[in-house]
């Protein structure tokens, strides 16, 4: 196993985004205090997060170009 190339541009590729931005749902729904979740269906942080897992998954299939035209990959 070895590191990218470009790695430290890593936090443009939408994968990682995507990532990250599951791990901000899951993290934001456990602190959401008790009184305020029986509001929200409990599977709803559970679909956003497979959502945006699953864009995570085609952004890691395609090719991405930085703002400069070059590609990050």
């Amino acid at each position: 196993m070895k590191l990218i190339e470009n790695w430290r541009h890593a936090w443009r590729f939408l994968s990682v985004q995507a990532m990250s931005l599951a791990l901000a749902v899951q993290g934001v729904w456990l602190n959401i205090p008790d009184d305020l979740r029986v509001h929200v269906p409990d599977r709803v942080a559970t679909y956003v997060t497979a959502g945006v897992l699953v864009l995570g998954l085609f952004g890691r299939l395609f090719q991405q170009r930085g703002a400069d035209g070059t590609s990050d990959r």
